[in-house]
């Protein structure tokens, strides 16, 4: 089932060995409007994971926004994360849904697939990811998924759909005007010298330009 306020920049956490420098830079983002977290964290162990991931929870609380957790079904029941996000070889979709139940939220990565998108709808995704959408410093040998796919999924699917992979606010445009829900962007944000302009700046782009 699609949910309609799933809708503006969406920050994905990059890996950051600085615990306290990551809770600064995602309240960076909040203080800038953005709504919806990823907390993707492939460096740290458990119980470092763990402490992060409570402290983004209240803060994402702080700011009424989502919190979502990288493939770790566990982690999200442990603190109540908002949902989880799978890629291909993560979790079993329809897995991942019932364990999670009708209200939480569940992503699926379909990269350059559309029939993929197709089936994490029917597994109960509540939204699909496509990308890298441009080439990414993140997944540099990810396939690029072409644009229109934003458009398909709308006009076929009825999809909620998130763009990621090489997304910066000057080659974001075509794909909100294509359809895309949320933009997905690690790089572009937590690297800008001003994070809550940066993510203000997103944000004013779905404002300007139809969804």
């Amino acid at each position: 089932m699609a949910i309609p306020e799933l809708h503006g920049l969406y920050a994905i956490t990059p890996d950051q060995a600085d615990g306290a420098r990551l809770l600064t830079e995602v309240g960076a983002a909040l203080a800038g409007g953005c709504r919806i977290v990823q907390y993707r964290d492939k460096i740290s162990a458990m119980p470092e994971k763990l402490r992060r991931a409570r402290a983004l929870r209240k803060l994402t609380c702080e700011h009424g926004a989502r919190l979502i957790i990288n493939d770790d079904l566990a982690l999200c029941r442990l603190i109540d994360a908002d949902g989880v996000h799978c890629g291909r070889d993560d979790t079993p979709l329809r897995l991942a849904r019932a364990i999670l139940g009708p209200g939480k939220i569940l992503g699926a990565s379909c990269y350059a697939d559309a029939h993929l998108a197709e089936l994490a709808l029917q597994a109960g995704a509540d939204y699909v990811a496509f990308g890298a959408v441009y080439p990414s410093p993140t997944k540099p040998l990810a396939p690029l998924a072409a644009v229109d796919l934003f458009q398909q999924a709308k006009m076929n699917l009825g999809a909620s759909t998130c763009a990621i992979g090489g997304i910066t606010l000057a080659n974001a445009p075509p794909l909100i005007a294509a359809g895309a829900d949320l933009l997905a962007v690690i790089s572009d944000l937590f690297g800008a010298p001003d994070i809550t302009a940066r993510a203000a700046a997103y944000q004013s782009l779905f404002q300007e330009l139809p969804a």
